[in-house]
């Protein structure tokens, strides 16, 4: 042990990312509420407009999660409409999910998220586009670091 001395909470850059996180769930939440989904759910879903007919673990891959924790939320999307799995023919280990209709449709609501977050913040869209990609950064960084 050193004695070093601590940082306050404002000046850790770990509190402040965890705190932005909360915040931007419950500015999100009751507009999630609405379309019918969770944040994890939306999540997937988010993966899954980006490329239809993933695995469950792709899904989770490209989202830093477990399938444990995604095969729930899979199984709530599945019984509300929005996804469909199947096994794989060639893997019968593996489930892919695909979007049904009503799953592809929702894309279309979720722009009320994004222009939420802009006007709540205050930055402009090259603030937040730059701010992102700063995080990003800071994440790839942590990651390759682990290995």
């Amino acid at each position: 042990m050193t004695d070093a001395p601590t940082l306050p909470l404002d000046s850790q850059l770990c509190f402040s990312i965890y705190a932005t996180s909360i915040a931007i769930h419950r500015v999100y939440k009751p507009m999630l509420d609405e379309l019918g989904v969770t944040y994890t759910q939306y999540l997937v879903l988010s993966t899954l407009w980006e490329a239809d007919g993933q695995t469950i673990s792709a899904i989770a891959d490209r989202l830093a999660l477990e399938p444990s924790t995604i095969t729930p939320a899979v199984k709530r999307l599945e019984s509300a409409g929005f996804v469909t799995r199947q096994r794989s023919a060639s893997d019968e280990r593996q489930v892919q999910v695909y979007l049904n209709p009503k799953g592809a449709e929702l894309h279309a609501k979720t722009g009320c998220l994004t222009e939420t977050l802009l006007r709540r913040s205050g930055f402009t869209v090259p603030e937040m586009i730059d701010l992102n990609h700063k995080v990003q950064l800071l994440r790839d960084g942590i990651t390759k670091a682990e290995v």
